[in-house]
């Protein structure tokens, strides 16, 4: 069974290796950058000063960048390139970082890269170069062409669908092993089984759905690409219904997968659902790091890896802050029955119309009450399937 979308992340738990205080990064090369012009894109939302236009990782900031975080010798070092769009560094880009990768490991130390992207560039060079080089890659697809030319459009305003198709396809052709993130918007959200079936028709194992929220900078309120709880609890129920169908050991979904990790080990796979923040910290093109993806903004800016060493900035104050915020719960996360294996979900879900408030209910609080009354049962006789040692019922 997959339980992780990451698939080097899925070898250390196998291996049981133990890391002091490990951490991971999320590197953004090219920042904000991007050749799409999404109208969902949150980076539209965010603030002036992270950056817009053209962005760039110098050669001296990527050098640093690899140098310090090998050499603290973790037994797997993790590196996550997302964007913008990451492959706007090009080829070259990345085979420096496998150089330099290379240069500054240690003997039987672990790397694991994953590229999330786009995919409209990712022609047979690119893809002769990741299978290659072991690169995990996730595209970014919205659902069939008609779902996905409505907000993922280039800079012409013209649909993308028809490249990333291509781009699935060179995948395909140069056994890169790759995953899908598609964003849940108004268009395509009342449609799972239209989705679900053309992931798997197109030859998808590993999925991964993420709820689109953003507020109007204008209005302050939730814009009109959004959806809504009632809305995603109803996608959630019926993806599940259709995954359990298809048969649980055959096709990865993130959220469930670590729904189902934590009743067969008793953790999560990821922070949504977990006691505090991941592990990880965001890397801008500039050395700026950050506490999250979701919140890279001054406020939780950690400082520079050229003025602080990067696993100071892991383990600084302002990080561990923020982890802990987690925890701050509602009144109503207090008493829910679904507390333990919810634990009020993202923090940017709960804070969408106050960056500065973790300690609200979830935009989405009704949609995971719903999704889990409705599939607890079944998470639970899947674990019991995998480890018939456990507990009928993990509390």
């Amino acid at each position: 069974m997959i339980l992780n979308f990451q698939r080097n992340l899925r070898n250390q738990r196998q291996k049981k290796v133990k890391i002091v205080q490990p951490f991971t990064l999320l590197i953004k090369p090219s920042g904000s950058d991007c050749n799409l012009d999404c109208k969902y894109c949150f980076y539209k939302h965010r603030a002036p000063e992270i950056g817009r236009g053209r962005q760039r990782m110098s050669d001296e900031v990527l050098e640093k960048l690899v140098k310090d975080y090998m050499q603290l010798r973790f037994p797997l070092a993790g590196f996550a390139w997302q964007g913008g769009e990451p492959t706007l560094m090009g080829i070259d880009f990345y085979k420096k970082v496998v150089e330099l990768q290379k240069k500054y490991g240690s003997p039987g130390q672990e790397v694991g890269n994953s590229l999330q992207t786009n995919a409209i560039l990712l022609d047979g060079d690119w893809c002769q170069f990741l299978h290659d080089t072991n690169f995990l890659v996730g595209i970014s697809i919205d659902g069939p062409k008609e779902m996905h030319d409505y907000y993922r459009l280039d800079n012409s305003g013209s649909g993308t669908f028809d490249k990333v198709m291509r781009a699935l396809e060179n995948c395909k052709k140069y056994k890169v092993e790759f995953n899908t993130l598609t964003l849940l918007n108004n268009r395509n959200a009342d449609h799972p089984d239209q989705l679900f079936d053309f992931l798997i028709d197109n030859g998808v194992k590993f999925l991964q759905f993420i709820p689109c929220v953003e507020l109007d900078p204008a209005t302050g309120k939730v814009t009109d690409f959004s959806i809504t709880p009632a809305q995603y609890g109803d996608f959630l129920c019926r993806l599940f219904d259709r995954w359990y169908e298809y048969g649980p050991t055959k096709l990865s979904i993130r959220d469930f997968d670590s729904i189902l990790s934590y009743y067969v080990t008793g953790k999560h796979t990821i922070c949504t659902f977990d006691n505090q923040c991941s592990q990880y910290i965001v890397i801008e093109h500039t050395g700026d790091a950050f506490t999250c993806d979701f919140f890279v903004e001054p406020k939780w800016r950690l400082g520079n890896i050229f003025e602080t060493p990067i696993e100071k900035l892991a383990a600084s104050s302002k990080k561990r802050k923020f982890a802990r915020a987690k925890q701050n719960l509602c009144n109503k996360c207090l008493v829910c029955r679904h507390l333990a294996i919810c634990r009020g979900g993202c923090m940017k879900d709960r804070a969408p119309f106050d960056r500065d408030n973790f300690g609200k209910e979830s935009y989405f609080c009704e949609s995971y009450k719903r999704f889990f009354d409705y599939t607890i049962p079944r998470f639970t006789h899947i674990a019991a399937e995998i480890n018939p040692a456990l507990p009928h019922k993990r509390q």
